[in-house]
């Protein structure tokens, strides 16, 4: 009886063991059959690629894009093939003939999960060539993997240098201080999906938010060099775990040091030519200037009353008063500006006037049915030009203070301007708060001639060692004789698109808005009653809304064009 039931039990185990034959030898067939495939796996990777990335994507990333890739072939190729085969008795290419067409296929598919079954059996018959039979070792891997797969894998662990290439893209880099808090809570969120841990270290090393959705962009490429550092990664930790329990783990000094000479030397000549290509060729060149002077219009010029037909001559009876009546008699409503006034008035790459406040020139000319014409006005004689009634209105981003409330009429205010400091890019911390520059004591800050922003700054800041500047171009330039320029965010923000090496830093608590509004010629009461109504009306449908999303935000407005497909682009099946 004892006999029978051992060959039954005998019988059970053989068939398990048939039927786990039968298994991998599908698996097998199945990862010879998508080897086979690579050739198209890599076409629809790129197709992929060509779809989601457009070329001004490409032209940002590409330095996180192209180190990534690299820093990954250099750790699966050499760094930990080259580790197992320095420990243990098995060469390199022993590694990947028995791993190739698993790390194809996680490479293909993006995913190690599902190779885990074969890269067991891999690392086993692997271990089996080391004639590890006698200690059990070839069996190691089958309980080594699956507790391995739960913990941050070598392309995981990559994935923090996204951080590091975030946080210089949006220039907000994480201090050499603050890596060893990095590694440290990178390695702790890894445990999880990087999509969820990505996020919530950015947040943590306060990068902006948006900067998440380079990394998607990033992951079509990225996720697939990952996948096969993954399982390189794997197959070093099978290999190791079992060779370190069955004591094949063998330190031979002339192995280690060669393997650490050409790691060393292999990582060096890496990090090298990566600096020399991204500072060199692929040196993301600064467009602030081109992206300034490239803006245009928001509305057509030609729906904005450049083209208005002339007034018909006004009948006995229909004689407007004052300006107003000035304006409808000749048909031109003369708009004041001063020149370079961003962004409310100046000249764009192709010579044209351009501008949030150009703009509203345009369609008040426009709502009167009377052409606009631009008179450049001298700051020196402005009072004096509006009192002559040389322009009918100025339109230049004209700050409201009670000193120039004294001077000229205003139209009721159709913006708020937030006061900040245009300082050096590494400094824009010290800026952030009031309490940290009066902590800086005697600063030296330039404040524009105007009593109102200077009584600001000696109140808020009774130390500061201030001096009053007239033109904001003469220091913007390559000289800066001040540690920080006092200048409304919305102008500060374009003239570091200009000169990026300074920043703008609005300091808290307490925001300081400084309304704008339009100078009215010859002190009409009746011109400025029709210019509150024209204001109040672009605040409410939105106008006003639009020009400053384009001009102070720089939301240009562009068509989005629909993602590369060969049904649309090759077939043309579809528009």
């Amino acid at each position: 009886m004892i006999v029978g039931i051992a060959l039954i039990g005998v019988e059970r185990k053989q068939r398990l063991l048939d039927i786990l034959s039968v298994a991998m030898e599908t698996v097998s067939r199945a990862t010879r059959f998508v080897v086979r495939l690579t050739p198209y796996g890599i076409f629809a990777i790129a197709a992929n690629a060509s779809g989601t990335l457009n070329l001004e994507q490409v032209g940002r990333i590409q330095v996180y894009l192209i180190t990534y890739v690299v820093m990954a072939l250099l750790l699966a190729i050499w760094v930990l093939p080259g580790l197992v085969s320095t420990l243990i008795p098995v060469s390199w290419r022993e590694i990947f003939s028995s791993t190739r067409d698993g790390l194809i296929t996680a490479f293909i598919a993006g995913d190690l999960f599902i190779v885990l079954p074969f890269l067991i059996e891999a690392c086993k018959q692997t271990l089996e060539r080391c004639h590890a039979q006698e200690s059990d070792a070839s069996n190691l891997p089958e309980v080594i993997v699956p507790a391995s797969f739960n913990f941050p894998h070598t392309g995981k662990l990559l994935s923090l240098s996204f951080i590091l290439f975030a946080g210089w893209f949006a220039d907000a880099n994480v201090s050499h201080a603050e890596y060893p808090s990095l590694a440290l809570t990178g390695v702790l969120t890894f445990f999880g999906s990087l999509n969820a841990a990505v996020p919530f270290l950015l947040d943590l090393f306060r990068i902006p938010a948006d900067t998440f959705q380079l990394f998607l962009a990033t992951g079509v490429i990225n996720s697939r060099f990952g996948a096969l550092l993954a399982g390189v990664h794997t197959v070093t930790i099978a290999l190791l775990g079992s060779a370190a329990i069955a004591g094949l783990i063998r330190f031979e000094p002339a192995r280690v040091i060669r393997y650490v000479s050409v790691t060393v030397l292999l990582t060096a000549l890496t990090v090298g030519g990566l600096r020399f290509l991204n500072s060199t060729f692929l040196r993301p060149g600064f467009r602030g200037a081109d992206i300034v002077y490239g803006m245009q219009p928001v509305f057509p010029v030609e729906d904005s009353g450049a083209l208005a037909p002339e007034p018909t001559p006004s009948t006995p009876g229909e004689t407007l008063p004052g300006v107003v009546g000035d304006i409808r008699a000749r048909g031109v409503l003369r708009i004041g500006y001063f020149p370079q006034r961003f962004p409310y008035a100046f000249r764009n790459q192709e010579g044209a006037l351009v501008g949030f406040d150009v703009e509203m020139g345009r369609l008040l000319a426009k709502s009167l049915r009377v052409r606009p014409e631009f008179l450049e006005l001298d700051a020196l004689d402005f009072t004096a030009a509006m009192s002559r009634g040389e322009c009918d209105i100025a339109m230049t981003g004209w700050a409201v203070t009670p000193d120039r409330e004294l001077g000229v009429l205003l139209s009721q205010p159709y913006l708020d301007e937030t006061l900040g400091f245009v300082v050096l890019d590494h400094r824009r911390g010290e800026f952030s708060s009031w309490d940290s520059i009066r902590a800086l004591g005697a600063v030296q800050i330039g404040v524009p001639d105007v009593p109102y922003y200077v009584d600001i700054i000696r109140n808020r800041l009774p130390e500061a060692d201030i001096e009053l500047i007239t033109n904001l171009q003469d220091y913007l330039g390559t000289i800066w004789k001040f540690e920080a320029v006092v200048l409304p965010a919305e102008r500060g923000s374009v003239l570091t698109l200009l000169n990026p090496k300074y920043s703008v830093a609005v300091p808290e608590p307490g925001l300081i808005k400084i309304p704008l509004a339009y100078p009215i010629a010859r002190r009409d009461r009746g011109w400025a009653d029709l210019v509150n109504t024209f204001v109040e009306l672009k605040r409410k449908d939105g106008t006003i809304d639009a020009l400053y999303d384009d001009w102070i935000l720089g939301r240009n407005s562009r068509v989005v064009e629909p993602r590369w497909s060969v049904v649309r682009n090759v077939l043309h099946w579809v528009n």
